[in-house]
């Protein structure tokens, strides 16, 4: 049963495990799972043996020298590991049948509702464990991805993009990280969206642990998904192996802020080989955290200045809006009017705003924390304010 291009493997999946054969599909889930929790066994090496011998439960009668004198293995240890996990079957069906009573499932290529956009990827994940949902095939899917010590001005941005591009029907994906990621599935909540947490460990453990709270919100509205083991820590090399299925599985890839060299910038380098449409937040020269977008803006990535960049180009009807449009400033005091004018999308201190309009610090911070309960002004660290995105 081999694959070829995602539209064979699609025919193949439906002529082999249609309804009446939900068993035998099962049997191979089970020989695949067993696969995949071989320790240095990716997906491409699997693919490669589930071709060579027509099924996963064939794959498990063939002994590893046989893999290694059809080049499929490289090394003898390799061999000794893939006859000695034989031994683990049992105990490796017993695990892949509790994962339903811990609310997880193991969603692979023989599967009906395995992401079709990932079969477009060389190495494709053989398996993905999810919490909650996959994203909807029939729905338009934006990454939004950046760095994880971002400015409060990215966070803003993302958090906003995330919403705005929720409320027109467009799913957020991202990787749950610090900074940028979090903002984005924040804000695709707050905009009552689907979004999808994809990370670089498994699904359960939260990391960060600070953001626990979107960890247990997003499989209401969306699902968290990993190709990794349920119970694996997070390291190094998983995460841009987790990069590659958050661009698989988007149409565009938005990247708020990023240095240069920065993980972010290895995604949309994906995303571009996969054919995608990549936005960068464009950010002042001096910025480190803005060097690796205006870089990408330079080599050819679409400007992301509003939503509306990406639903016009993903053809979506939309009523238009401006983003860090000043707000409706009818109903604040004269002072406070005067406090909002001298604030900016970069954090100002209030030392700065108390010289700019002459008031004293008492009478600033009063201003202040009344913009900030209007929704005009937030706080950042310290006594740094700036302009709220809206």
């Amino acid at each position: 049963m081999g694959i070829g291009n995602s539209g064979e493997q699609e025919s193949s999946r439906n002529a082999v495990f249609g309804p009446e054969m939900d068993l035998v599909k099962r049997h191979e889930k089970e020989y695949l799972y067993w696969l995949t929790r071989i320790p240095g066994f990716g997906a491409v090496t699997i693919r490669r043996i589930w071709e060579m011998a027509g099924s996963f439960e064939r794959a498990y009668y063939i002994e590893g020298m046989e893999l290694k004198k059809l080049g499929i293995l490289q090394s003898e240890e390799k061999c000794r590991t893939y006859d000695r996990w034989k031994e683990r079957f049992s105990g490796m069906v017993r695990e892949y049948n509790c994962l339903q009573d811990k609310g997880i499932r193991f969603v692979t290529p023989l599967d009906r509702e395995y992401p079709k956009r990932l079969l477009h990827i060389y190495d494709y994940p053989m398996g993905l464990y999810v919490k909650g949902e996959l994203p909807d095939e029939e729905c338009p899917t934006a990454a939004i991805i950046g760095a994880r010590n971002c400015s409060e001005y990215g966070r803003q941005a993302a958090g906003f993009m995330g919403k705005e591009l929720a409320r027109a029907g467009i799913q957020i994906v991202s990787g749950l990280a610090l900074g940028i990621d979090g903002a984005g599935h924040e804000g695709a909540l707050n905009g009552k969206g689907r979004t999808y947490g994809v990370l670089g460990c498994g699904v359960n453990i939260c990391y960060p642990r600070s953001n626990y709270d979107l960890y247990e919100a997003i499989p209401f509205q969306g699902g968290i998904l990993s190709e990794f083991g349920p119970d694996e820590e997070p390291m190094a090399r998983n995460f841009p192996m987790r990069n590659r299925i958050i661009s698989g599985l988007s149409d565009v890839i938005l990247i708020m802020e990023a240095r240069k060299k920065s993980g972010s910038l290895i995604t949309a380098s994906l995303g571009l080989e996969q054919g995608k449409e990549i936005f960068a937040l464009p950010g002042r020269i001096t910025d480190d955290l803005s060097a690796g977008c205006n870089e990408l803006i330079q080599s050819g990535a679409g400007i992301l200045t509003s939503p509306e960049d990406v639903l016009d180009y993903m053809g979506i009807f939309h009523e238009k809006k401006c983003i860090n449009r000043e707000k409706d400033q009818k109903g604040l005091a004269k002072i406070e009017k005067m406090v909002y004018s001298c604030l900016d999308s970069e954090p100002r201190h209030l030392e700065q705003i108390m010289v700019q309009t002459g008031l004293s610090a008492g009478r600033c911070m009063s201003a202040l924390l009344e913009l900030e309960l209007e929704g005009f002004a937030v706080r950042t660290s310290g006594q740094n304010y700036m302009k709220t995105i809206t």
